[in-house]
């Protein structure tokens, strides 16, 4: 089986690639550098399989650490905002009586209604000025 782990490696390392590929989203890249080195192994006469698949793991595992979050800070740089995003801290009026409660309310925020609840519970009535906590599903959280 040792001789043939040159293959089995080769095999992997380009399923790997191919996957990271068609995903673009460096899920697999990481795996790929742990089955190469193991592919060096077996090309280089490592016969213990179980040398090799640790390897493979412990190679994954510390370029996933070393460089998952630098890699996801470049590319998450130009992310944009949405427009839900864009609600939070914005004053917003309320449209109908929020009760926690009773599970109702709603806001109006940029000319846009939404669900709302109370960040405190309290019941906040209708035409008061209220400002977004954060998004929880698609309500908007407010005080």
């Amino acid at each position: 089986m040792g001789e043939y782990m040159v293959w089995i490696w080769l095999a992997l390392l380009g399923i790997l690639i191919i996957a990271e590929a068609a995903t673009v989203q460096l899920t697999t890249i990481w795996f790929a550098g742990g089955a190469l080195i193991s592919l060096l192994l077996a090309a280089f006469g490592v016969k213990s399989i179980l040398v090799q698949v640790i390897v493979f793991l412990a190679v994954s595992l510390i370029l996933l650490i070393a460089t998952r979050p630098l890699v996801k800070k470049y590319i998450n740089k130009k992310s944009q905002p949405t427009n839900a995003d864009r609600c939070i801290g914005a004053q917003a009026i309320v449209t109908e009586e929020i009760n926690n409660l009773l599970a109702k309310g709603a806001v109006k925020v940029s000319g846009v209604d939404w669900t709302a609840r109370s960040e405190s519970g309290k019941i906040i009535p209708p035409d008061a000025t209220v400002t977004v906590k954060r998004i929880d599903g698609v309500k908007l959280i407010v005080d």
